[in-house]
């Protein structure tokens, strides 16, 4: 299956809504900020190509690894991050010194989806307070460039 823009912008928008669950992956259920990018990966592409292992909380601080990105290159297309375009991931850091942790799908020019600690999944501007986190940008693979 080849997804299109329209279809990965559409999935993420049906997420908006879910519960934040730490770890799940499940349409109104509950999941966090992996999970919505595993979910919209399942239904635009089919199955999930890895899944991922347990992570704590403070599993970036504590690795000081970028697992996230390291996987995100795995599976998914890198785009330069001036280059992002809706449709695409993006990765953020919550210092400068610390891994990418944090995953949302650009949906707008503007306005990306995401799952944040304490908040049903939503729709928010992409204001510069994330542009200036903003790590990595990923397209899904097959996207229309």
């Amino acid at each position: 299956m080849t997804p299109t823009r329209a279809a990965v912008i559409a999935e993420a928008r049906a997420w908006i809504g879910t519960p934040y669950r730490h770890q799940a992956s499940l349409k109104s259920v509950g999941c966090d900020c992996l999970g919505l990018v595993r979910g919209v990966w399942r239904e635009v592409l089919g199955a999930e190509p890895e899944l991922p292992p347990a992570y704590s909380a403070d599993w970036a601080e504590a690795s000081g690894r970028e697992t996230l990105a390291e996987a995100a290159r795995r599976h998914l297309v890198p785009v330069e991050i001036k280059s992002a375009r809706p449709g695409d991931v993006l990765l953020f850091r919550w210092r400068a010194n610390l891994p990418a942790k944090h995953a949302a799908i650009l949906v707008a020019e503007d306005r990306m989806v995401h799952a944040h600690d304490g908040h049903a999944l939503s729709e928010v501007y992409f204001a510069p307070w994330w542009k200036r986190r903003l790590a990595f940008a990923f397209a899904f693979p097959r996207n229309s460039r």
